[in-house]
């Protein structure tokens, strides 16, 4: 049986992993195919936001599922092994790209050093908000794209979704604060700084 990956397919060792049931509640390690199954789309959208470039993304999720492929076995966690793993992929693509490129006027004093890693941290903590951003419910998400996205007033939200202006407020404040708390638990950074 096959995986497919983008446009690449990968084999998986044995026919019986790939049509296994859902992993247990009770730890056990899922199958490959699980994982696949499970990450491949936040694994895209966590990419993107590290790189900006759709099929760059997709490249270095490729290469994060070959690699756990590769190191199956040692893998404990696959699911926290395919992020980290990941993110050093596109520190490294980030790394590379910066070095053939020159830089913009506005940043030529800080170095290239400076700039790769102001631009890595950037990109990161998009990533990682979008990620956080596309585990929340339906709801949540839909009133910070109407603030956010739209640039709606909260009594705009609020004939939109039929809560009271309050609640629009007082659900806004605490998104944002769960999400910022989770981004500094994540070890992301303020942008800004």
């Amino acid at each position: 049986m096959e995986i497919r990956i983008s446009t690449t397919l990968m084999p998986v060792d044995s026919a019986d992993e790939a049509d296994a049931p859902p992993c247990p509640l009770s730890g056990d390690k899922p199958s490959f195919h699980q994982i696949f199954e499970a990450e491949e789309t936040p694994l895209l959208r966590f990419a993107h936001g590290l790189t900006g470039v759709r099929e760059t993304a997709e490249d270095l999720v490729q290469e994060a599922f070959l690699r756990l492929h590769q190191h199956w076995a040692d893998v404990q966690q696959p699911r926290a092994w395919l992020y980290r793993c990941l993110r050093n992929l596109a520190i490294n693509h980030l790394r590379q790209r910066n070095r053939e490129s020159p830089l913009d006027d506005d940043h030529e004093w800080e170095g290239p050093a400076r700039t790769a890693d102001h631009q890595l941290g950037r990109m990161e903590a998009v990533g990682t908000l979008r990620l956080l951003v596309s585990e929340l419910d339906d709801g949540d998400r839909q009133l910070l794209k109407l603030k956010y996205q739209e640039e709606l007033k909260y009594d705009q939200i609020a004939a939109r979704t039929g809560l009271s202006a309050g609640n629009v407020g007082y659900k806004l404040h605490h998104l944002l604060k769960g999400l910022a708390d989770s981004l500094r638990r994540m070890g992301v950074e303020s942008a800004e700084g």
